[in-house]
């Protein structure tokens, strides 16, 4: 730690920052020469731009290191702590300082937290130039910022950083220190994976694993045991919510139990509640399963009545039934498509009025007009098929349910098709 005597006591995170956008890693698809910022960079061209990616991948540096090789002046700013009255002095200063022949970078840290009124602020600082924005958040800018501030900026997602990014790190941290690390070979693959893909974080293990006092050199064990267990990231309320629940149903959809099972399990460490799950299952199990595998709702419903009997932890056998009932089911989404035909349909055709031979008559005169004329009850026809038309007779060619061949839907097929028979024979 001799590099840093003399000085105020700093996080390593923050004694690392990178000098220069080349050292910036995880980032080449932006930065290298062939990426959107070398592009600008190279070209002396800096527009406004919005930095989107997970926690600890280099916004804010890369934001500060912009600033240095376009000669324009840094301005930091958090959404968290101000509100329109300090936008306006930054802005007036800004003025100023273009007056004066610079330019200014406006960083704005967790730009997603400015409500609308705030975000439009922006707009006329943005627009004439007085202002480069570069935004940074960790929310998907197309749900938390305004169309007329995005179509003023470019997006640019940030990636987590690989392991190869995470090593280069754990590198450079280890020759600032002056000493490598004392971890056998998997307690540095552990320590890799505990970061998550977040570069600060990552640093903050190695001062962790670097100021531990002694010569021992420790295994995944040993680390597990000085160093706090990492929690799962997963915002309840924000994207990561809604990928894996997206994640999930599509594992689901497409019969991939390994995946569904995962997802799941990611979504329960993360402190997701279990109805969320199961809510899914059960969407999953009518939209993606339907009349293929009747049960797989039954299967489902059954597992959250007993979820809610028993509570979790056991709950976890339960769920695990569903998703492996639902993953591995027969797929049709033939009645949830039919429905929607139908549901079109009906739109357009609302005007048109049932036949008048299914409607019933309880007056003498809605008799004498023809309701209820020429009904068959179906239970005194052979098979219990009196073969009539129910549908308005503008609608008589339209088909909306169409079973395919999985699964129990292959006899409903049989029986539509048996059905159709006995109507052609009966000449309707």
């Amino acid at each position: 730690m001799s590099l840093f005597a003399g000085q105020a006591p700093r996080p390593l995170a923050d004694r690392m920052r990178p000098a220069h956008l080349h050292e910036v890693v995880g980032q080449d698809h932006l930065l290298g020469p062939e990426g959107p910022l070398g592009r600008m960079v190279a070209a002396g061209a800096l527009s406004s731009l919005i930095l989107w990616g997970p926690p600890g991948t280099g916004k804010t540096t890369i934001a500060r290191l912009l600033a240095e090789v376009s000669d324009l002046h840094f301005e930091a700013i958090s959404a968290i702590q101000s509100g329109v009255v300090e936008l306006r002095k930054i802005f007036e200063a800004a003025r100023r300082r273009r007056e004066g022949g610079q330019g200014t970078l406006l960083f704005c840290d967790e730009i997603h937290r400015f409500n609308r009124a705030q975000q439009d602020a922006f707009l006329p600082v943005v627009e004439d130039g007085t202002v480069t924005l570069v935004g940074a958040t960790t929310e998907n800018p197309s749900f938390e910022l305004n169309g007329a501030l995005l179509s003023r900026c470019r997006v640019l997602v940030l990636q987590a950083l690989d392991e190869a990014a995470l090593g280069a790190l754990v590198a450079r941290a280890e020759a600032a220190l002056g000493a490598p690390l004392r971890l056998t070979d998997e307690a540095r693959a552990a320590l890799l994976s505990l970061a998550g893909g977040d570069g600060r974080y990552l640093l903050n293990l190695v001062e962790q694993v670097a100021t531990l006092p002694g010569e021992e050199v420790l295994d995944p064990a040993g680390l597990g045991r000085v160093l706090q267990r990492r929690m799962a990231t997963h915002d309840k309320a924000g994207d990561g919510h809604y990928d894996l629940l997206s994640a999930f149903h599509k594992s689901l959809r497409g019969s991939d139990v390994q995946a569904a099972l995962y997802y799941a399990a990611r979504m329960m460490v993360g402190g997701e509640a279990p109805e969320v799950v199961f809510r899914r299952l059960l969407c999953a199990a009518s939209e993606d399963v339907g009349t293929a595998d009747p049960q797989a709702m039954v299967q489902v419903i059954a597992a959250w009545d007993a979820y809610e009997r028993v509570g979790w932890p056991e709950a976890k056998l339960f769920m695990a039934q569903a998703i492996t009932y639902v993953a591995t089911a027969p797929k049709s989404n033939a009645a949830y498509m039919g429905f929607t035909r139908a549901l079109a349909a009906a739109e357009r055709s609302a005007h048109l009025p049932p036949p008048l031979s299914v409607l019933n008559a309880p007056t003498k005169m809605m008799k004498e007009l023809g309701y209820h004329a020429g009904y068959q009850y179906d239970h005194d026809a052979p098979e219990a098929y009196a073969g009539q038309e129910f549908l308005p007779e503008a609608l008589r060619a339209e088909e909306f349910f169409t079973p395919n061949e999985r699964g129990f839907e292959r006899e409903i097929r049989k029986r539509l098709d048996y059905w159709s028979g006995l109507k052609a024979r009966r000449g309707g």
